[in-house]
């Protein structure tokens, strides 16, 4: 992993890091005229390790083709987060980071570091698309394409709901102290993945049974070792503090648009694909359809599939990834 920083970076909630880090990695080779290049934003929970499955020759993304930067979302744990920041804080002290502040630091690395003006793709799934919509709406001539997988523009109140449930399952633990943890919240953390995991499957999913084709013996089994082992891999205060990035997002939100929701959506000048899965419970068809009609050259395309929320990550699951990747391999072909 490559790390970009930045000094005194003012953001979003007004507090200034002394030193703002942005963990990133890079898969292809960057072209002469820099035309190549896809920006992959990482999603709730993930580090860049978490979403390079999908890179691969003849893969969603192809890195013979392709020059892919993978940026670490602040608060993942590799960028500046709660676990490795002194000033870094969560809401409690009146700190969190956005996606205004998250794709100002990835405009400054491409800038900076790789002399990039132009972006030819963002590719992005859940918290990633919610990145994508910012990019295209924040630098609008500057992005030829958005491929967003299984999220919204804007947090609903719906979402905002099951986001809610999550924080207070991690606060609600004995360990909690108002502002961080004593010790490690294990009683919270079962909770947290609970509830996690039955909105990111679909009640068919579960119906199916399918998770038993990948070895676990049961649903309890599958519950700790599919959910609750991979969120003990993470500092506790880093799942807040991306919970306050996603509870935050709007891509209105900001200078640029004060507020004004339609004309950020409609300033989006990308070829836009938004590719829901039909099963996702908070990322919900409807919402991402309806976004999509405020987007002047979107096309709405969804993902049938029984995986809720995951079809859009679907590392386990073949038949997700084929139709996933022919859907962009049309949209990055040539005219």
């Amino acid at each position: 992993m490559n790390l970009f920083v930045i000094q005194n970076f003012e953001l979003q909630c007004g507090i200034v890091l002394p030193e703002a880090k942005l963990g990133y990695q890079t898969h292809g080779e960057l072209n002469s005229d820099r035309s190549n290049v896809i920006l992959y934003p990482t999603s709730y929970g993930a580090q860049h390790p978490d979403i390079e499955w999908l890179i691969a020759k003849e893969g969603i993304l192809d890195p013979s083709q392709w020059f892919i930067i993978i940026p670490n979302m602040f608060g993942n744990g590799l960028s500046s987060s709660p676990s490795n920041c002194a000033e870094c804080g969560l809401a409690e002290q009146g700190f969190w980071f956005s996606h205004w502040d998250n794709v100002r630091a990835q405009e400054q690395l491409l800038r900076k570091v790789f002399g990039i003006e132009r972006l030819a793709l963002i590719y992005g799934w859940s918290m990633g698309a919610q990145q994508a919509y910012h990019w295209g709406s924040l630098y609008p001539d500057r992005v030829e394409r958005i491929a967003a997988l299984c999220g919204t523009a804007q947090t609903t109140d719906h979402n905002r709901i099951f986001l809610e449930s999550l924080r207070s399952a991690l606060t609600s633990d004995p360990t909690w102290n108002g502002s961080g943890f004593d010790g490690f919240p294990d009683r919270g953390l079962h909770t947290f993945a609970l509830i996690y995991a039955s909105w990111a499957a679909s009640p068919a999913f579960y119906q199916a049974g399918l998770y038993y084709q990948f070895g676990y013996s049961s649903l309890a089994d599958y519950l700790e070792r599919g959910w609750e082992a991979n969120y003990r891999k993470r500092d506790p205060r880093n799942l807040i503090a991306m919970i306050d990035t996603w509870l935050r997002c709007d891509v209105s939100d900001n200078p640029i648009y004060k507020g004004d929701y339609a004309l950020a959506l409609a300033s989006i000048q990308a070829e836009t694909l938004v590719m829901p899965s039909a099963s996702d419970l908070y990322f919900t068809p409807a919402d991402c359809q309806r976004e999509a009609n405020m987007i002047p050259k979107a096309k709405y395309q969804v993902i049938a599939s029984i995986w809720g929320h995951r079809a859009g990550n679907p590392y386990q699951n073949p038949e997700d990834a084929n139709f996933i990747r022919q859907a962009i391999a049309l949209l990055i072909a040539p005219v």
